[in-house]
């Protein structure tokens, strides 16, 4: 674990594009760390999708105990034609969550200057930080399947939402909510899910009444995404449930320009296990290879681990990096209406982040 000004971060870097945009966040991380007073030493494991073909297993069998000894962990994105989603996912992601109890997932949904949207007026701006439950809900392996082949299949598929996890998410959201805009919105569905999301409206409600001030509305998850696209500006911190969190997350990311531009964090708050930072896209194997893959949402997860780590300053430094290269050059991948290749964005980013003079960050 952590000595003095030295972090031990386990990296993962995946499959395809996952393993081109993690270098550009390695580089942007080593250029910070100097200047704001800290070391990274990073330990790789080549676990993937290739690891899966060869063995049978996504990663080996002592994978968490290694983990456990690092201070956070940086992950690319996994995926591959060859393997079935739900093998990779449930191989590699989940099971990491779960074990270090990464019940916090943190995805921000920004619309940096510079960036274009699919929507028609974005003059009020986008900032939107969605805080996803991330260890129960609608993600379970309790069900299964019965007459498998015959006009009588059928599948069940239960979801889990216990006192507990609704109560230290919503608390995690209340928290934050109330160090921004002081406005909370919870996504449900209690009006066609009568148990679960009956349940977590009536949990929700008793954490935010501990949270005086708190500007707080319920809304149908459906509804909720359409006010996404028609009134973003309306929404600051969204509380959602695994399945809820995972969708409008995505929405978020369509609305500021691309998947590309979206990170995340999943988080142990009380800091007792190690966090995962990783990019919300997929492994992308329609690109892979080409060289052309947007590498600001793993530097951007980059970041958020180091905020995570005690250093806002090195964070708020690579944002600022990451907001005057899209604001201020033309420098940017073809997801975002640009020409440029990863190295070029990633370099952009560097020349940018070197430039910073401390006093402009948080610090």
């Amino acid at each position: 674990m952590a000595r003095s000004g030295v972090h031990s971060i386990a990296v993962i870097a995946g499959d395809g594009i996952g393993r081109e945009v993690m270098p550009a966040a390695i580089e942007v991380v080593e250029a910070v760390a100097g200047p704001f007073g800290f070391k990274v030493e990073l330990t790789e494991y080549p676990w993937s999708c290739q690891t899966y073909t060869t063995t049978g297993h996504m990663m080996p069998v002592d994978a968490v105990d290694r983990l456990a000894d690092h201070d956070a962990i940086l992950l690319g994105a996994v995926g591959d034609p060859t393997v079935p989603d739900h093998v990779s996912l449930w191989g590699l992601l989940i099971p990491i969550r779960r074990a270090f109890d990464q019940y916090v997932n943190l995805r921000p949904a920004v619309l940096f200057p510079g960036v274009p949207s699919p929507l028609r007026d974005t003059g009020a701006g986008i900032d939107i930080l969605i805080v996803r439950e991330n260890t129960e809900g609608e993600y379970s392996e309790l069900g299964g399947r019965a007459y498998a082949g015959t006009a009588h299949e059928f599948a069940t598929q239960e979801a889990i939402f216990s006192r507990r996890g609704i109560e230290r998410v919503v608390e995690y959201a209340a928290t934050l909510a109330k160090s921004r805009s002081g406005r909370l919105t919870s996504a449900t569905k209690s009006n066609g899910i009568i148990h679960t999301m009956t349940m977590w409206d009536e949990v929700a409600a008793e954490v935010v009444a501990r949270h005086d001030g708190l500007e707080y509305r319920s809304m149908h998850v459906d509804a909720l995404a359409a006010r996404f696209i028609s009134q973003p500006d309306e929404i600051d911190v969204v509380v959602g449930s695994n399945l809820f969190g995972d969708i409008l997350s995505d929405v978020g990311a369509a609305i500021v320009g691309s998947l590309g531009m979206a990170p995340s964090a999943n988080l142990n708050p009380e800091r007792d296990q190690p966090s995962m930072f990783e990019p919300v896209h997929g492994s992308a194997p329609d690109i892979a290879g080409a060289g052309v893959a947007n590498p600001i949402a793993q530097i951007w997860s980059a970041a958020m681990m180091l905020d995570h780590l005690g250093h806002p300053d090195a964070a708020e430094a690579i944002l600022i990096a990451i907001r005057r290269v899209l604001a201020e050059t033309t420098v940017r991948t073809p997801d975002l209406g640009g020409t440029a290749r990863t190295a070029e964005v990633t370099a952009a980013i560097l020349d940018a982040v070197i430039s910073i003079d401390e006093s402009e960050t948080v610090s």
